[in-house]
């Protein structure tokens, strides 16, 4: 009997195929941009888009002028300041703006944005309850996050942290995070403090934008800390503007000097970054991936689960194909949190768990990622098909997290535009609201006294 597969088709191997050549000359802004000066990180940061009259002058003939109204609109409703690198404004599809992955990610359109949730709120992940010092938030055991500054290379419009990073839009009033040395040393006393606390993620704002004293600063700070065994620097950073690895060469040692030091004490530093669509993903990535790589820096990926960007099983498949083909290793795959002026781009639990079961097999395991739900209210990562009950009609999951808050119940919604008309009619009614809740904590176990209050 012969057991052989066939060859694999050409469409199979579509993963390893980058975007390549010059390819943000199609951009009016950019036509007589030489390979030199768009790979320059200082030219990206300086030429990156932030309001309307930027959009129109980098796309002037290439978006029709209903779009550039309709992302005005977009623009002061966003609780999100918004910033688009000329890389990525180079990879979106100005033929189709409305439905390209990456502008959903970072301009909004007046035209696409939905109300919010009944029982949404600005700090939906309630990171400021569990924040001991600015700047530090201590949810699980051994784990505390770090966040140093409240900056970023480029402003996601779906930033969990909405409430404080980016300026102040005409929406949100940014809470203050820890920007200073002298603040960053009373997060560094609490640490020293908790030999509980084994694992420090940096991130803000986005670790990108720390200079590279900086990243020296705090990265010996935290290894000269005896129980701190495990470091992550977060970024979106290489997703969106991969030419800063390329030439920013102060900025590379800089990590690279903590992640070797961190080696000779036998403690594991590593970059986590953030890539959500495969067209992120060009030569110029490749050859930064390459650098890290050939520096010993292990890289994770943590993705966001966004509708119209990733959340078909085909879609998933390629990006964690290709990051897996660039040793990019993806490590999550998130439930897109509950932020206001977003409600377009979240989708459903029952579509994360089936991505998931496709997703799951198609490569290696260490390359294949978990999908997980940061259950709303500060109950942490969930797997996201570990609910205690999910109400798939009125798009209700309850959570439970035993070793982070005992005896609490933490509560997902799906989106109620991609619910049914009865379920949304339900929705409109605060009594019956409560009602639908009352009976998913029923279902699940739960009284209503363990409900974390949103």
């Amino acid at each position: 009997m012969d057991h052989k597969k066939p060859p694999a088709t050409p469409e199979s191997l579509e993963y390893k195929n980058l975007k390549q050549g010059e390819f943000w000359r199609h951009v009016p802004a950019y036509r007589e941009i030489d390979e030199a000066t768009f790979l320059d990180h200082l030219w990206q940061q300086k030429h990156a888009v932030k309001t309307p009259e930027e959009l129109l002058q980098t796309i002037e003939g290439l978006a029709s002028p209903e779009f550039i109204k309709d992302a005005e609109a977009g623009f002061s409703r966003a609780p999100m300041a918004v910033r688009v690198s000329p890389y990525a404004m180079s990879l979106i599809d100005w033929n189709d703006p409305y439905n390209d992955p990456i502008r959903r990610q970072f301009i909004p359109v007046g035209s696409m944005l939905l109300p919010d949730h009944p029982r949404l709120t600005l700090d939906s992940l309630h990171e400021q309850d569990d924040s001991p010092v600015p700047g530090l938030v201590h949810r699980y055991v051994d784990k505390a996050l770090f966040l140093p500054l409240n900056t970023c290379p480029v402003y996601c419009r779906f930033c969990t942290r909405s409430y404080a990073i980016g300026p102040d839009t005409e929406n949100v009033d940014k809470v203050s995070l820890a920007k200073t040395p002298k603040q960053w040393e009373d997060a560094f006393k609490y640490i020293s403090e908790r030999p509980e606390l084994e694992d420090i993620v940096i991130s803000g704002g986005d670790t990108y934008q720390l200079p590279p004293k900086n990243i020296e600063l705090i990265g010996n700070a935290l290894l000269d800390i005896p129980h701190v065994r495990r470091m992550r620097f977060a970024t979106k950073g290489p997703a969106i503007m991969p030419m800063k690895i390329i030439t920013h060469k102060e900025w590379l040692d800089a990590l690279a000097s903590v992640v070797d030091r961190g080696r000779s004490l036998g403690k594991d530093v590593v970059l986590h970054t953030h890539y959500n669509s495969p067209e992120e993903i060009t030569w110029i990535t490749e050859r930064a991936m390459r650098m890290l790589f050939e520096r010993g820096i292990f890289v994770r990926n943590q993705s966001v689960l966004i509708r119209g960007v990733n959340d078909t099983p085909e879609r998933m498949q390629m990006l964690v194909k290709r990051l897996g083909h660039l040793n990019v290793h993806p490590y999550y795959v998130y439930m897109h949190d509950m932020v206001k002026g977003v409600e377009e781009l979240r989708t459903t639990i029952q579509t994360a768990t089936d991505i998931e079961k496709f997703v799951r097999g198609s490569t290696a395991g260490f390359n294949s990622p978990t999908f997980v739900c940061d259950a709303p209210g500060g109950g942490g990562k969930r797997d996201v098909h570990s609910y205690e009950y999910y109400d798939r009609e009125n798009g209700i999951a309850v959570y439970a997290a035993p070793s982070v808050k005992p005896g609490k119940a933490f509560l997902y919604f799906d989106p109620i535009d991609k619910l049914t008309p009865d379920a949304q009619a339900r929705w409109a009614v605060r009594e019956i609201q409560d009602q639908m809740i009352h009976e998913a904590l029923r279902k699940a176990g739960a009284g209503d006294e363990a409900l974390v209050p949103a």
